[in-house]
């Protein structure tokens, strides 16, 4: 019988046993009895084969998480992602390996409330999107406590205790291998000076116990994680880059403590100690510059303010950001923060938003306009409406955009991983042959040869070539404005060749006025027409919206629909309306003759079941940088189209002075994904620039989507990337970081392949003694990382 619990490694009692992978395991109570059956009957038996340590004691959970069902408590960790799914971020502490990671996904991933798990073993947060109205959140936290996982929500308090943790562990196992390294450095002198000079036989054998006291420590203390991830990577059947560094460790240690009882041959504990030491040296400080891109974005939260001032009775009361509410009314003095995202309803001002625009020109704010959560407030001093608080601010969905960003794996990674891997085993095997070779020719140096081949081989530069680009390649494009949402953007932006926009909204400001309006029927005058129209478009977020937003009306439509590519059509004072495109109104509707003579506006038609009621001309303005970007896609290279609903007249006369090697009106949503289509099998890789609920489908099926800032909210979500702010200059800027992410990847790939080319001869001949030879491979990593950061300053 098992004196320990199968689960948690406690002491196990008899009679709580249950049937593990065919045999009898025995637990310590009910609680890791009934966690190990739920895993088991879930088809998840391969954790307990994987996992690197024993979980937590599971602990009484019936009644623990019953607050969390409360609104007040469920405001500030759960965001809406739908009309019925959330999303909700856990620190779970007791992750310890992939295979804690791969449980919950697959253990959560059966349940039907719960549409996506994203667990990242690395920061020990799991995102979850569930149907809150079929499963409680109380309940959704008892089952990862069930599998032995307290949850607790994610906070900034908890992300920055987690990096505190992880970087004192480092710190920790650093000092320790310093220390080591440097007492049997000492020791290290003396032995081969008296190995020169002679030494005698008990001073000798003296001096290797006090190296193998100092390097203990180091073996079995500060190389630990090397030997936790090649152990992970065997027990998974795939080989890693630590691998070849525990046989040399290994290898090393077993060699000089057999030299040390048997008082012959040589040790090597010195270079056991050097080598873990520059390994930990190297892998602190890429963790130091992998870790700077997430503490930027922690730092953007961070500015937030701590309070508010409340306007309350005609008073400013000072409260806690927590407490502050949608609907609330804050003032904001000069110079100030804003606390959350709201409406400008009393003064005027301007606002510092290049924090998340990365736009450093003020933008002035009037009565109406909108404030951004974490935008600084300029000169004056404005009183706004909070529209949204928390993690439904733009800066939080932003920074968690990022996040989820950064948890993909490009492609590119990818195959620089699978390459890895196989190195690693070409590097074994060579390591094998190089040590056949100097057991036949100088049996005395071949140990510490095949040490200098396993160690200095080791391709931490080749596998972290490509992530470190991106990574920082992914921060410049965010600072500049950018936002990137897929894993293959920066990869496939530096392919592009032909870029396609859309008009309206993108290529024109989208800031629609009424021109003109044509009453058809004498039952209806100008104000019954924009009033109707108003009502339908209130419903709306395309641009066109806008130009009715002043209008006021006092009976809303109903039954409102949006037909892509269109227009929109509701119920209003008991009829049916359509309002959009002449083709909405009916198969053939020609425009009366006064109006299809003038083409210098958007005509948009107004229809109910017995036919046309009125023409509306609506008319918007080209974005003052349109043309001189357009220039700049032709001046590389790049074909550059236009794709509008707009009629063909319109589009042919806005098109007249632009650099456009093709423009085409009166396109559906249809049309313009065929287009797209048609091209990319013709060769081409296209980035689609639209806005609008019209754009979705082609935004779907270019190679690289971007979304304008003001995009509704589906756009958006079928887009690879965000513009965050109403410049496409950012475009240009895009697409030149793109490129110079894919050289710098060049460059580190070559420098790895050229490293290790040079490297592996010279070690393989003797020349490289093993200490030299961790130096060398921590100095080839950092050469990566810091080549990679230069894509931060260009």
């Amino acid at each position: 019988m098992a004196h320990s619990c199968f689960h948690c490694g406690l002491p196990a009692h008899e009679q709580y046993s249950a049937t593990v992978d065919g045999e009898l395991r025995n637990f310590c109570c009910v609680g890791c009895q009934a966690v190990a059956m739920a895993i088991v009957e879930g088809g998840l038996g391969d954790f307990y084969q994987y996992r690197e340590s024993t979980n937590p004691k599971v602990k009484e959970v019936s009644q623990a998480y019953l607050e969390f069902d409360l609104h007040e408590v469920q405001a500030d960790i759960i965001s809406r992602v739908s009309q019925s799914t959330f999303r909700v971020r856990f620190y779970l502490e007791s992750i310890s390996c992939a295979a804690c990671a791969w449980l919950i996904e697959n253990y959560l991933g059966q349940t039907e409330a719960i549409s996506r798990v994203s667990v990242n073993a690395t920061t020990q947060i799991c995102t979850i999107e569930w149907d809150k109205s079929k499963l409680p959140l109380s309940s959704l936290m008892h089952k990862l406590e069930l599998i032995g996982y307290s949850p607790r929500p994610a906070s900034s308090q908890a992300a920055a205790e987690s990096a505190r943790n992880i970087q004192r562990s480092h710190l920790m196992r650093l000092g320790v291998a310093g220390i080591g390294m440097m007492q049997v450095g000492m020791v290290a002198v003396a032995l081969y000076a008296g190995g020169i000079q002679g030494i005698e036989s008990g001073w000798q054998g003296f001096l290797r116990w006090v190296s193998f006291v100092f390097a203990t420590p180091v073996m079995l203390y500060s190389a630990q994680p090397f030997f936790y991830s090649a152990w992970r990577a065997l027990k998974l059947k795939s080989l890693n880059m630590d691998v070849p560094v525990c046989i040399a460790l290994v290898l090393a240690y077993g060699a000089s403590i057999y030299a040390t009882l048997t008082n012959t041959g040589e040790v090597y504990f010195d270079s056991v100690s050097m080598f873990t030491f520059f390994l930990l040296l190297g892998r602190y400080l890429e963790m130091r510059a992998r870790h700077s891109n997430q503490n930027k974005s922690q730092h953007n939260l961070n500015l937030l303010p701590l309070t508010a001032q409340k306007v309350q009775d005609s008073q400013y009361i000072t409260v806690p950001l927590k407490s502050v509410k949608v609907g609330d009314t804050l003032h904001i003095e000069a110079g100030a923060v804003f606390p959350a995202d709201g409406t400008v309803i009393a003064g005027s001002t301007t606002a510092d938003e290049s924090l998340l625009t990365g736009e450093s020109t003020p933008v002035n704010k009037t009565k109406g306009c909108s404030v951004i959560a974490g935008s600084v407030n300029g000169d004056t001093a404005v009183t706004i409406c909070v529209t949204a608080v928390g993690d439904n601010t733009a800066l939080s969905v932003i920074e968690n955009l990022v996040d989820e960003a950064q948890q993909q794996k490009p492609a590119q990674v990818a195959f620089a991983d699978k390459i890895a891997g196989k190195f690693v085993a070409a590097v074994l095997v060579v390591s094998c042959v190089v040590g056949g070779y100097w057991l036949w020719q100088d049996s005395s140096r071949a140990l510490w040869v095949v040490l200098s081949v396993l160690v200095i081989t080791c391709p931490c530069a080749l596998s972290l070539a490509t992530p470190a680009a991106l990574t920082a390649g992914t921060t410049k494009l965010r600072e500049q404005g950018f936002l990137v949402r897929s894993k293959h953007v920066l990869e496939t932006l530096a392919k592009i060749n032909h870029v396609v926009f859309d008009k309206t909204g993108t290529l024109t400001a989208g800031q629609f006025s009424i021109e003109q309006v044509v009453c058809v029927r004498e039952s209806f005058d100008e104000g019954s027409v924009l009033t109707l129209v108003a009502a339908l478009e209130a419903h709306s977020r395309h641009p066109i919206a806008s130009a009715f937003k002043h209008i006021p009306f006092i009976e809303p439509a109903s039954q409102v629909s949006v037909i892509p590519g269109l227009g929109i059509e509701g119920d209003w004072m008991g009829a049916r309306y359509k309002f959009g495109k002449k083709e909405l109104a009916a198969e053939h509707v020609d425009f009366p003759p006064a109006i299809s003579s003038n083409s210098t506006g958007l005509w948009q038609c107004l229809a109910d079941s017995n036919g046309v009621v009125a023409w509306l001309c609506l008319s918007d303005t080209v974005r003052p940088e349109t043309a001189e970007v357009l220039n700049g896609l032709q001046a590389q290279g790049l074909r550059t189209s236009l794709l509008s609903g707009d009629r063909q007249a319109n589009v042919d006369k806005f098109a007249l002075n632009l650099a456009l090697a093709h423009q085409a009106g009166d396109i559906l949503p249809q049309g313009k994904l065929a287009y797209v289509n048609e091209h990319q099998q013709a060769g081409d890789t296209i980035m689609m620039v639209g806005d609008g609920i019209n754009d979705a489908p082609v935004l779907s099926g270019a190679d690289v989507s971007v979304a304008m800032p003001k995009a509704t909210e589906l756009a958006q979500i079928k887009s690879d990337a965000v513009l965050l702010h109403d410049n496409l200059h950012t475009l240009l800027q895009a697409l030149a970081t793109a490129k110079t992410v894919q050289a710098v990847i060049r460059q580190n790939l070559a420098w790895a392949l050229l490293y290790n080319v040079l490297a592996l001869p010279a070690a393989a001949m003797g020349l490289i003694p093993p200490y030299l030879a961790a130096a060398g491979m921590s100095l080839s990593s950092l050469v990566v990382v810091v080549n990679s950061l230069r894509v931060a300053r260009t």
